[in-house]
């Protein structure tokens, strides 16, 4: 044991858990733990707003796999970050989230916090539903079991956020501390080994399957499956479909990847998976923007279910072979089983009958017209930027158009905010994921109106030397609510114009970073390979057409056999 205050023990205890770098803002009550970090060897990145940090942090743990950490100070700081791990609550990203807090006690011993103290939020009961856990903490003593606890619940079980909230008066108080080397926590106890039974359940509901269908979502991602899950394809010659957050799981110029499914899904992917007589899903919670109507969806097709959270398998679709599980552990012992009962596939007349779709859909994807269509540009892009290259995207119609034509070929590339929706991520998640990944080439695509958002840390990109591309894909208009307005509100806009401003060039330009207006696909592919050469912080503003729209479309209310071909 060593003395030491609840500050000192805070840093060392993120040292020992292997902390690199924390995005954040520095405030009034957070500034003890600020000045032990200063000699403590861990990176800091000012961000410019408390919810870059959180977003900058997600996008850290998406790329890397290791939990990223955000830090703000007391009250509006804190409240800033709600977006951010909201975000990264609904995506299962495990991050860890530092607050400042307002003393628990006045110099007379009387309590401060719920007096409504200055900057004084709660922000234990705020994030209460959107954190895997928050803790505050009441004294110095606790701090390296805390802040172990915390790191293990973020990144166990299905990965989530976990807060921390630091009264100022427990970073200043000294104690005798102990840093434990293991965790344990009554009542949690992750189910990562899939049940025997189930196991073989799901191999010979599959082997007898005539047209095997994969649904590999989100969850095939944070658990590092990508092998198993070409392993179990490939044995079976099944088709692979992902659900949104799972786009990357396999690599998309596979001959067995059928793209996303869902509202903005591959007509050949929505398709398939209505068609499967056995449909083995794998960590995905058959969200309604994948579903369609739940009542059309794959109505007659035996489910088998793989998720590592419980409460997912039938919350949402009935299922018939239930596995609780991790991912990875799951897909490895129905690897085992097949193999234990069958021969590897040879190609059969449902690969072949899938292989036909893809030719035909193929041709329909081929894009004409203008010469900086979005589709165009997205396409052109993932000719120019290495395989390895890490994409994000904004939301609304760029993040559509990035599903359908941007192929991911490495899992852990292709970076989204799926469940919230939250305009803005895109561009610190990117500076998150290039602080992570600093030698990969890493492009934010935009929308103009998701960037105004978070244009300011432009400024963080340059200052801290995070070199990211951002390319806007810009129709002065918030443009999926306009398509939304054409397409279902008789052409009635509103709200929805933003009238072309800023000037991105010169706004880039104001923060020290590189900004280019391009007018053809030549000047677009210039603009890419030089902000490769150069590796600085560039904007590219692609003007595209403000009535250009994402198609396929499912409707809202419609299932996925009722898609718009445009």
């Amino acid at each position: 044991m060593v003395e030491m205050s609840g500050a000192e023990a805070i840093v060392e205890a993120l040292k020992r858990e292997k902390v690199e770098v924390i995005f954040g803002i520095i405030g009034g009550a957070i500034m003890p733990v600020y000045d032990v970090l200063l000699d403590s060897g861990i990176r800091h990145i000012l961000v410019r707003h408390e919810q870059c940090a959180a977003h900058a942090a997600d996008g850290y743990a998406r790329a890397s796999g290791k939990p990223g950490v955000c830090m703000a100070t007391s009250g509006p700081g804190a409240t800033n970050l709600v977006t951010g791990i909201t975000t990264a609550y609904m995506d299962s990203s495990p991050i860890i989230a530092i607050t400042g807090q307002v003393n628990r006690r006045s110099a007379n011993t009387a309590y401060m916090i719920g007096r409504d103290a200055f900057q004084e939020a709660d922000i234990i009961g705020i994030t209460t539903p959107i954190t895997k856990y928050n803790y505050q903490l009441t004294s110095a003593s606790e701090v390296p079991r805390v802040v172990k606890e915390a790191f293990y619940i973020a990144t166990t079980g299905r990965p989530g956020p976990v807060l921390l909230d630091l009264p100022k008066d427990v970073q200043a108080e000294r104690a005798e501390i102990e840093f434990p080397e293991k965790v344990e926590i009554r009542g949690y106890k992750p189910v990562t080994d899939p049940h025997p039974l189930q196991v073989k359940k799901a191999a010979d509901a599959l082997l007898n399957a005539e047209r095997p269908v994969i649904l590999a979502g989100g969850g095939v991602i944070l658990s590092n499956a990508f092998p198993e899950l070409l392993e179990v394809a490939e044995f079976l010659m099944a088709p692979v479909v992902t659900t949104f957050m799972g786009k990357g799981a396999i690599p998309e110029n596979h001959p067995l990847s059928l793209g996303c499914i869902g509202m903005h899904g591959s007509r050949v992917a929505n398709s398939v998976i209505l068609d499967a007589d056995v449909l083995l899903a794998v960590g995905t919670r058959f969200g309604d923007r994948s579903t369609g109507t739940l009542d059309t969806f794959c109505r007659d097709t035996r489910i088998i279910h793989v998720d590592i959270d419980s409460a997912e398998i039938g919350k949402n679709v009935d299922v018939d072979i239930p596995i609780v599980a991790d991912a990875k552990k799951a897909l490895k012992a129905i690897r085992e089983a097949l193999t234990l009962r069958a021969e590897r596939k040879k190609e059969t007349a449902w690969f072949r009958r899938i292989k036909e779709l893809k030719e035909q859909y193929e041709d329909t994807l081929e894009p004409g017209g203008e010469d900086l269509r979005p589709t165009r540009v997205l396409k052109e892009l993932r000719k120019i930027i290495p395989e390895d290259s890490i994409a994000t995207t904004e939301v609304g119609q760029n993040q559509m158009w990035a599903s359908l034509y941007f192929k991911a070929y490495k899992p852990r590339t292709f970076i989204s905010s799926g469940g919230l929706g939250t305009m803005g991520f895109g561009f610190p998640a990117a500076i998150g994921a290039k602080t992570a990944c600093p030698d990969k080439f890493v492009v934010d695509i935009a929308g103009d109106g998701s960037f105004r958002m978070t244009e300011q840390e432009l400024a963080t990109s340059v200052v801290e030397d995070i070199p990211v591309t951002v390319v806007i894909l810009n129709n002065s208009t918030l443009g999926m609510v306009a398509q939304w307005q054409r397409l279902f509100f008789d052409k009635r806009y509103v709200a929805v114009h933003l009238s072309g401003i800023p000037d991105f060039v010169r706004l880039a330009e104001a923060y020290g970073a590189q900004g280019v207006r391009v007018g053809s696909l030549e000047e677009f592919v210039k603009a890419v390979k030089e902000a490769m050469r150069l590796d600085v912080t560039t904007v590219i503003d692609v003007p595209i057409p403000p009535e250009e729209d994402v198609f396929p479309m499912v409707p809202p209310g419609k299932s996925l056999k009722e898609m718009i071909e445009g």
